[in-house]
């Protein structure tokens, strides 16, 4: 793991790091000392592990909570170069969407993908980060809207570090066959007017969970429109279940 120099500011120390061929960020309290909870972010489609959205919820999470929080940027996205699989299934996926075409065969493409490059890839920079004196192996949490619902998904169906998550913005069309298990407390954002994902699909993305412990929350509103004080609503949930 190689890490840029770090800048600090508001209490917030922020490393750029590569893991190999995998570019992310590392957020953390100031003079941390110590084992704390790691919160793990995934961003949404078009973004990258600096979007503003990502940066603000983990500063939340640094100063609120003194948890750390890693993110990394998905293939074909942020200081990636372009993954010539990971582009067409989505390039492609976004042309069906649109024009109501059959969707599973590309469906069963990307979760192959997901299995198979980037889950490994989440698992790595977990174990390099936790290595960290600073950070250490506290439980984890999982954060991810959109393509980091459906990239996460997976992840923490496979992860047994990771012991809570906040996801949404997802249907089951993608995610429902890992979904089921997924047995850790989860609270599921959904976005009632979403014009990506169709309200039935988000719904029995939910209810595939196979978490005794999970929490729906619908708001009005499109894709993008998740409301702000839905981050509070998040800190406390991680700040519940880590600690």
């Amino acid at each position: 793991m190689r890490f840029s120099s770090p800048t600090a500011s508001d209490g917030v120390v922020e490393q750029l790091f590569h893991l190999d061929d995998v570019p992310g960020v590392l957020w953390t309290p100031r003079d941390a000392e110590g084992t704390r909870p790691l919160i793990a972010m995934g961003h949404g489609g078009g973004q990258h592990k600096k979007a503003p959205d990502i940066a603000d919820r983990a500063r939340r999470f640094v100063t609120d909570c003194g948890f750390a929080v890693v993110a990394v940027d998905a293939p074909s996205h942020g200081d990636r170069p372009d993954h010539e699989e990971f582009t067409r299934v989505a390039t492609e996926y976004e042309i069906r969407l649109g024009s109501g075409g059959e969707l599973a065969p590309l469906i069963a493409d990307f979760q192959a993908l997901v299995v198979r490059q980037i889950v490994p890839e989440w698992q790595a920079v977990l174990s390099a980060v936790q290595k960290l004196r600073h950070v250490g192996t506290g439980p984890v949490g999982y954060w991810g809207l959109s393509l980091g619902c459906v990239l996460g998904v997976p992840l923490i169906a496979a992860e047994p570090r990771i012991r809570a998550a906040v996801l949404g913005l997802g249907g089951a069309d993608v995610s429902a066959e890992a979904a089921a298990r997924v047995a850790v407390p989860v609270e599921f954002l959904m976005q009632w007017d979403d014009e990506r994902v169709p309200r039935p699909q988000s719904l029995a993305l939910f209810d595939a969970f196979a978490s005794t412990e999970k929490t729906l929350h619908a708001n009005p509103g499109r894709h993008g429109e998740v409301p702000a004080f839905e981050t509070d609503s998040t800190v406390r949930f991680f700040a519940r279940h880590l600690g």
